[in-house]
């Protein structure tokens, strides 16, 4: 096959699947590894898709996904204020709990200010300086290397951090959530620090707006069986409602 008709292939791949990894293109076309990233590096330069570590994305899929902080943080805010007002009502005094970085988490912080006594472990930056003046309120910011544009402290060294802990409960968010793939995400190092902070839990929240709810990106992270409470937005569709129910999470929406 040449190499100008397996790409618009690819193309049409990805617009069907709004992922794809190196090896489904290996797997479909019979090609080398090392062609399939020389077809995904030619489309990207031609503005047709956004090259993930191990594969693309669609690029208007990835455009909310790959944004700064400060973008992110204002996407969908009145989906996320609505999501960290539910979350918020199951923190308690004396609690110690897990924050990730996520832009949908963070708008948790103006609704815990008036619980006594509670301990915050995070990754995030801004959490640190919404709440690190607040008396009542313990914050341990994780340690490690910083990512400036996604505000968040990331690595190995993070990682190793948070398995010194353990919290009551970890608040975590995820770019995709589905039955069948689970916790999906585009960036290997956010969903690693996540995927720590669940496993040293008691109790995990996931927060995600409904916008979000069966996609899947290309980096599968964690089962969804490892989240406990699933709070979204009242937008969520009712079947998807029902489907998750039946799978035994709770869901939880406004």
């Amino acid at each position: 096959m040449i190499a100008e008709k397996r790409k618009k292939l690819i193309v049409e791949l990805l617009n069907n699947a709004e992922t794809v990894t190196i090896q489904d293109i290996v797997d479909k076309f019979n090609v080398s590894p090392i062609t399939a990233r020389r077809d995904l590096t030619d489309l990207e330069k031609k503005g047709l898709l956004v090259r993930t570590h191990g594969g693309a994305v669609k690029l208007d899929e990835s455009a909310n996904s790959l944004l700064f902080f400060d973008q992110k943080v204002e996407h969908s805010k009145e989906k996320k204020e609505e999501i960290c007002r539910i979350a918020a009502k199951y923190i308690n005094d004396n609690d110690t709990i897990f924050i990730d970085c996520g832009s949908t988490i963070f708008r948790i912080c103006k609704y815990v200010k008036d619980v006594k006594n509670l301990i915050i472990i995070t990754n995030s930056l801004p959490v640190v300086s919404e709440l690190m003046t607040v008396n009542d309120i313990k914050i341990n910011l994780v340690g490690g290397e910083v990512d400036q544009q996604r505000r968040a402290v990331y690595g190995s060294v993070a990682e190793k951090f948070i398995s010194g802990y353990y919290a009551d409960k970890a608040f975590i968010g995820a770019d995709g959530v589905s039955l069948e793939h689970g916790l999906t995400s585009y960036d290997e190092k956010e969903s690693s620090v996540t995927k720590a902070m669940a496993h040293y839990s008691g109790e995990v929240f996931l927060l995600c707006d409904s916008s979000k709810i069966e996609k899947r990106t290309y980096l599968k992270f964690a089962p969804l069986d490892i989240v406990d409470h699933f709070i979204t937005d009242s937008g969520i569709d009712k079947k998807d409602l029902d489907n998750y129910k039946k799978s035994g999470l709770d869901v939880i929406t406004g």
